[in-house]
């Protein structure tokens, strides 16, 4: 069975989905003198998960009330180019076993401190601001504010601390370099009504604690406050420089009240274009993306690569079904020459590839993409969406590992689709009908290996009822181990959007995973 997807369309002005800037709170009065070999700790006091699980509860059953802006006239002044000026110093960096870890400072794009504590033991201990803790210029405006700031966030270097590996900074944010050493997507603790009219809200880490775990791990349990909920994170880490991350997550999620999206394991990417609709963007680069295709492992089935898309509003796509396997976020393409960007390698980011590990039930794996016009807007979010939600006040169990890699494990033998194309249908030298799209996708894998056009691999196509496939066929790529689908699409005049579904057979078996993608023939005609 292949999973088809249920597209929904919004309505709502486009909304790029970035962290809010909600109030900060006040950090904690107590500070101690930092010291020589890295920041000052406060007094020690008994810390574990289930503790914090509890207080989490507790602040789901209370009101939210937000703490009000401090010193907000000083942090707007400490922009995006007085904030890259502020550098936490590599004397004082926290020492946590093998685990090295910096701070970031708050600034008008991170307003909301975060308390930061270093746990050993099952005791925590406040990691204190102090002002003396960051190299800064003498006239940054970061000097007007007081002595108990607080952070905005942190991030864990390298053992030489040449330079960080992962790093958490803003709401629930966070990301890793990966297997090839590129900062791409990012991965996020919750996402609550993202992609819809109503708007997003962005709950946000509260409290973090950091402790080296077993085998020199970074382990990171957080406390996360919202308007619509609160609950704990501890995600174990592990570090294997050149093949990538794991974190095995663990998340206690307590409702305050009804949500209408709940997104669990949220990852967000950037998808500007592609080969795929490399007419939307004025560009000298080929392509320019984080990500190029949702992957869906279903819990039966063939898995599906969903190509992903700039749409012209919100899109919402939806993957329902009992839990997969596994989902992700990929970037496939490890081609330079289809960047040509030696500036932030866009061939180097990271795969994200999300693996069940309790029983998340049914539900749905969830794509938002969003209109975007430039590279430095995050506009696709994929999640687990739950058929069924607990009452508020209720505790909601979630685990599961997060993969950062440059490339997803084999799904058995099956071919993948390593490129997609479209332009205008009918053939060269006679003229062309302008109703008709043709799609090009090349799919590549042992099932394939060894097959001939005289071997019975068979399209499989399916549309939209009015929507026509006209000649479809499939070949080998002569010189390659690529096979080749050829089609046209014929829609009704006034079509806006026709998603699909492709792939090869032989005899009965899938030889392919599932090309899922949305086509715009009225996007299309205007080119025209």
């Amino acid at each position: 069975m292949t999973l088809r997807p249920l597209v929904f369309a919004a309505t709502a002005a486009l909304a790029l989905l970035a962290p809010a800037l909600c109030p900060a709170e006040t950090p904690a009065q107590t500070l101690a003198q930092t010291s020589a070999a890295g920041p000052g700790l406060a007094a020690p006091a008994p810390f574990s998960l289930d503790a914090l699980a509890a207080r989490a509860a507790a602040i789901a059953r209370a009101p939210y009330v937000p703490a009000p802006p401090r010193q907000p006239e000083v942090l707007e002044r400490i922009d995006y180019d007085a904030h890259r000026q502020i550098r936490y110093r590599k004397d004082k960096t926290l020492q946590l076993g093998a685990v090295p870890v910096q701070f970031f400072h708050l600034g008008t794009y991170f307003r909301q401190p975060v308390k930061m504590f270093a746990v050993a033991n099952g005791q925590a201990r406040e990691v204190l601001y102090a002002p003396a803790l960051f190299d800064m210029p003498k006239d940054s405006p970061a000097r007007d504010l007081t002595a108990d700031a607080g952070f905005a966030g942190f991030r864990i270097l390298r053992p030489d601390l040449s330079g960080d590996w992962i790093s958490f900074l803003g709401a629930t944010y966070f990301r890793t370099e990966g297997a090839l050493g590129q900062f791409g997507l990012s991965a996020r603790a919750i996402a609550v009504d993202t992609g819809l009219p109503s708007g997003e809200e962005f709950p946000r880490f509260t409290e973090v604690y950091l402790e080296e775990g077993a085998g020199g791990q970074a382990v990171v349990t957080a406390l996360v406050e919202g308007r619509s909920l609160a609950g704990v994170w501890r995600m174990a880490i592990t570090n294997t420089p050149g093949q990538g991350q794991v974190m095995a997550v663990e998340s206690r999620i307590y409702l305050r009240k009804p949500v209408a999206r709940l997104g669990l394991a949220p990852l967000t990417s950037m998808f500007w274009y592609s080969e795929t609709n490399r007419w939307h963007a004025l560009d000298w680069r080929p392509e320019v993306h984080d990500s190029d295709g949702l992957l869906i492992a279903p819990a039966t089935g063939t898995p599906v690569w969903r190509a992903l898309d700039t749409p012209g509003d919100i899109v919402t796509t939806r993957f329902a079904g009992p839990a997969p396997k596994g989902f992700g976020l990929v970037q496939r393409d490890r081609n330079f020459e289809h960047y040509q960007d030696d500036g932030v390698w866009y061939d180097r980011r990271p795969t994200v590839w999300v693996e069940p590990v309790s029983d998340w039930g049914r539900g749905a794996v969830t794509l938002v993409e969003l209109p975007t016009h430039d590279e430095i807007y995050d506009n696709i979010v994929a999640f687990w969406t739950p058929e069924t939600l607990p009452a508020p006040g209720q505790e909601l169990r979630f685990d599961y590992r997060l993969h950062w890699v440059d490339r997803v494990p084999p799904q058995g033998d099956l071919a993948q689709v390593v490129a997609s194309r479209i332009g205008m249908g009918g053939n060269a030298g006679v003229k062309r009908p302008r109703d008709q799209i043709k799609v090009v996708l090349d799919f590549e894998g042992p099932a394939l290996a060894g097959l001939g056009e005289a071997d019975g691999v068979t399209p499989e196509i399916t549309a939209p009822q009015g929507v026509e496939i006209i000649n479809p066929f499939a070949h080998p790529i002569r010189g390659s181990t690529r096979w080749r689908l050829v089609f046209d699409v014929k829609s009704p005049p006034g079509t806006g959007t026709v998603d699909l579904l492709a792939g090869l057979s032989r005899g009965g078996r899938a030889l392919s995973e599932t090309w899922a993608a949305p086509l715009h023939p009225d996007r299309i005609e205007k080119l025209r």
